[in-house]
């Protein structure tokens, strides 16, 4: 088995963080959050011979799972998650591209598995245990690989920012209790990809992000 490595292709207006998890032996790979830009990620994939084994969804947000249907179809894999409590949000993915101006390519997503806390999901030996953190949207999930110390949080936390809590089924104290009581706790030197912006660690949060001091 390899070293985890990942690789990140910024997606649709929103500059959404598309990140590519891969062995860098292997080559075998998941992708999260393919919000859109298919054939973007698509020659990604080509040019680094990934192997794909499933995409896994953090939340139900248009820029992070608007493209996830066609790239399914496109490399014949799995969705996977996030929590169920988003499948209202998945179900008007194509009303939201409307809303936001967004034209082709959205399609409301069907996951072939939702996650809960507790789950775990995996590519080749590299396992990710699901930590169910609301408040952005009511069934996001986080992505813990315990053993290389590595989280992907999507759009719960970021480098010195936290996430909305003014989009539908938004709750800015379910939000904070997903950041404090799961996610810090899990470690200071514990390096996080997030859905927006540079990554950061958990301690370097703790220690200087406004919204958690």
């Amino acid at each position: 088995m390899g070293r985890l490595n990942a690789g990140i292709v910024p997606v649709t207006p929103f500059q959404q963080n598309c990140t590519i998890l891969y062995d860098d032996e292997t080559k075998a790979a998941v992708v999260v959050d393919p919000g859109g830009d298919v054939d973007t990620l698509m020659q990604a994939i080509t040019d680094n011979g990934f192997s794909v084994q499933a995409i896994w969804l953090t939340h139900g947000h248009i820029d992070h799972a608007g493209g996830a249907m066609d790239l399914k179809e496109r490399l014949g894999v799995e969705i996977v998650g996030p929590h169920a409590d988003d499948k209202p949000l998945l179900d008007n993915l194509e009303a939201q591209a409307l809303r936001f101006g967004i034209a082709g390519g959205v399609r409301n997503c069907v996951p072939d598995r939702f996650l809960a806390e507790g789950d775990t999901v995996s590519f080749g030996e590299h396992v990710f245990e699901v930590l169910h953190c609301p408040g952005h949207a009511p069934g996001h999930v986080v992505y813990f690989d315990r053993a290389a110390r590595f989280a992907h949080v999507g759009d719960v936390l970021f480098a010195g920012s936290v996430g909305r809590t003014d989009l539908p089924g938004g709750d800015p104290a379910a939000l904070m209790r997903s950041i404090k009581e799961k996610l810090l706790p899990l470690g200071d030197d514990i390096g996080f990809i997030c859905g927006h912006g540079p990554g950061s660690r958990f301690g370097d949060e703790r220690r200087t992000n406004p919204f958690l001091v």
